[in-house]
């Protein structure tokens, strides 16, 4: 009857703040909770900070993990615990607090299938004075536009259609003198290269060529009656290895 008394059931213990470090961290705050001298209370948070880092490794790959640690026992000891503390103690409400929303970026690309970059890059190539860097800008503007409807589409098109959207994107100011070559994607570029590496292709030519054989072959086996038929007209009889 004893045993039974002392057992207890997670139904009349109290709630676990962080399931993490499991109910026995929690115990020992609570135990600091009770404790009426400050440097002995000092010592002991000390002591329970570090078998907190040690029962979750995983917090030192954190930045700051020991602020970390501080600030998760002070949450499990509902704010409560009086110890000093190498860093800022929080409170509930700066803990509990909510970060304010973040603005979503409203560019509104005027070229919404190219994207606001492309339309930053095409910008910065009108300013530009110097010729060179002007076409510098313009052939990489038309390879980058090709590049990316191949990419989106899986189908090849031809400059002049590049040309025409750049004309009208920049009114005539930009023209590009390099062929935007882009390999068109295909499927079976994969199977193709494989197979002129000698892959899988070869590998199943090889294969349906060969035979299945057995030890030293068929045309072995028939040679080896072929033999034994030789000694048995040379008058050679097989010798019986017991008596």
């Amino acid at each position: 009857m004893n045993s039974i008394d002392k057992m207890e059931y997670n139904t009349t213990r109290n709630h676990l703040v962080m399931r993490e470090y499991g109910r026995h961290i929690q115990k020992m705050i609570e135990y600091l909770l009770t404790l009426e001298d400050h440097e002995i209370r000092q010592r002991n948070a000390y002591a329970v900070i570090e078998l907190m880092g040690f029962l979750n490794p995983h917090l030192k790959n954190v930045e700051d993990f020991r602020h970390k640690l501080w600030d998760h026992l002070f949450l499990i000891s509902d704010f409560k615990l009086a110890v000093e503390s190498p860093y800022p103690i929080p409170t509930r409400e700066t803990l509990k607090s909510r970060p304010g929303p973040l603005p979503y970026p409203k560019r509104y690309p005027k070229f919404s299938h190219l994207g606001k970059n492309l339309e930053l890059v095409i910008n910065k190539a009108l300013k530009e004075d110097i010729g060179e860097k002007r076409q510098g800008f313009a052939n990489a503007i038309a390879y980058y536009m090709k590049l990316a409807y191949n990419n989106w589409h899986k189908e090849t098109v031809h400059d002049d259609a590049i040309q025409g959207e750049l004309t009208n994107i920049t009114d005539g100011q930009l023209t590009f003198t390099n062929t935007p070559y882009v390999r068109q994607h295909r499927p079976s570029d994969n199977r193709d290269r494989d197979r002129d590496r000698g892959g899988y292709g070869d590998y199943r030519n090889k294969r349906g060529g060969q035979k299945f054989q057995g030890r030293g072959g068929r045309d072995n086996r028939d040679g080896g009656r072929d033999n034994r038929n030789d000694r048995n007209d040379r008058g050679g009889k097989f010798k019986k290895r017991y008596k």
